[in-house]
């Protein structure tokens, strides 16, 4: 596969300064050694995993032989259809995944607790020098790297979450607020929109600021942000166009405002956007959604194509719910009892004949992995990118379907996937973050 000339032309300055650096996971392909039998000890605890998967060449990956190959020997990788393990040093807590870019956090309190990989022209993972022209940023990170954030303390402070949207990112500490880098067109990252402002090597790193209380999750939709506060209060910025910052109006808001509406006294326990709709769960165990409805995600709600206000998401024969997911056009929930819901347009997990519905269509539990031999077995955990989704069950395996966009299932194949499958990986899955056409799984190893 031949690389673009500009593209090759913008790639290697970067992947020669990132071979030579100290790398944050080793992803060489090295030449077969003899192996060596390791005995695991009784007090050996399991250890993190980062596994990535889908399209390579924006780095987001952060495996630079994918795309700038050390030897002639290889050619570059443009898809990487099933899980690869990188070799990290640290323990990762979380991963998010933009649009054709990659956060990693750890929960050391090391000075460095954060890394980027992937697209960079907005500066939505920071900073990254040139070797050539120290002035200016990489445009393109092969593999993660540092991205510094301007604490106070630095060494007690934790990374407790980061989240991604089409060109800019969040970062959530524990004690020192939430960080908001890359593109602002929008006031997305809560701060002033400046006109004609340059995002290409930015090195502004902005601290959010006018939220009532202590942040405890941040997610990114396509060009808006929200922020749920320990007390369950939802603020939101950015593009609202379709509705959804949920504040009552369509324009375009760059200081975070609690949102209204249904949500009204209503704690909240989730919340969850990606393209231009969100859903939030209380913490009762109710539905709300606001945002686009053009292909009747709100359905239950409103006939219109929009709503710009948080309504209450009546549910029946579902039960309490526990977590939601919301893509593009693709929309699930997970309730107590471990069971999967969907709806919305596109490939919704049950067959190619259902590829659209306005009320939840339940997913078979057997598809999971629940069968009369283990009856017990629940999926926990429900995410989805711009048009597939993912699944974890109780025993730590990955499920996948959707739109298999550049390989982003991980299945093996270029195939659309129509039913949840089981994506194999070397280790008990904890988590997953999907994006528009990659994937990145946070696992442990069984031992």
């Amino acid at each position: 596969m031949r690389l673009p000339s500009g593209l090759r032309a913008a790639l290697r300055p970067v992947a020669a300064g990132l071979h030579s650096r100290m790398a944050f996971c080793d992803a060489k392909q090295e030449d077969e050694a003899p192996t060596a039998t390791k005995y695991v000890g009784r007090n050996a605890k399991p250890k993190g995993r980062v596994f990535v998967w889908g399209f390579t060449f924006t780095g987001a990956l952060g495996i630079p032989n994918f795309v700038s190959p050390v030897s002639k020997r290889h050619k570059p990788r443009k898809i990487q259809f099933v899980t690869y393990k990188t070799r990290c040093e640290k323990q990762i807590i979380s991963a998010a995944c933009g649009y054709g870019f990659t956060l990693l956090a750890s929960k050391t309190k090391d000075l460095t607790k954060l890394w980027g990989a992937g697209l960079n022209i907005d500066s939505q993972i920071g900073f990254h020098r040139s070797r050539s022209d120290r002035t200016k940023s990489y445009d393109y990170i092969l593999e993660p790297s540092p991205v510094p954030l301007p604490l106070v303390e630095h060494q007690q402070t934790r990374v407790l979450q980061v989240a991604c949207g089409r060109a800019h990112s969040l970062v959530l500490t524990d004690n020192e607020g939430v960080f908001s880098m890359g593109n602002n067109a929008y006031g997305q990252c809560g701060r002033v929109i400046i006109e004609d402002e340059v995002y290409k090597g930015s090195r502004l790193i902005h601290k959010i600021e006018g939220i009532e209380g202590k942040v405890v999750e941040v997610v990114c939709g396509q060009d808006h942000s929200l922020f749920r506060t320990e007390k369950g209060e939802l603020y939101a910025c950015g593009w609202g166009a379709d509705g959804q910052t949920g504040l009552g109006s369509y324009e375009m808001c760059s200081t975070p405002k609690r949102l209204g509406g249904d949500l009204s006294g209503e704690p909240v326990a989730q919340v969850a956007s990606y393209g231009d709709f969100c859903l939030a769960v209380s913490e009762s165990g109710e539905l709300f959604g606001w945002g686009n409805s053009e292909y009747r995600q709100l359905a239950a709600i409103t006939d219109a194509v929009q709503i710009n206000v948080p309504k209450h998401i009546p549910l029946k024969n579902v039960g309490k719910v526990k977590m939601a997911a919301a893509g593009g056009t693709i929309c699930g929930i997970l309730n107590e009892e471990g069971e999967v819901f969907v709806w919305g347009y596109g490939i919704l997990g049950k067959g190619p004949r259902l590829s659209e519905t306005e009320t939840p269509e339940q997913i078979p539990p057997s598809l999971f992995g629940r069968t009369e031999f283990d009856p017990d077995i629940r999926v926990k955990t429900l995410r989805c990118g711009l048009h597939h989704f993912a699944a974890v069950n109780t025993r730590g395996e990955l499920f996948s379907w959707g739109k298999n966009m550049r390989g982003c299932l991980g299945i093996g194949r270029p195939d659309d996937q129509y039913f949840p499958w089981r994506v194999t990986v070397a280790g008990e899955v904890v988590d997953v973050a999907c994006g528009v056409d990659h994937s990145v799984a946070l696992a442990k190893t069984l031992i």
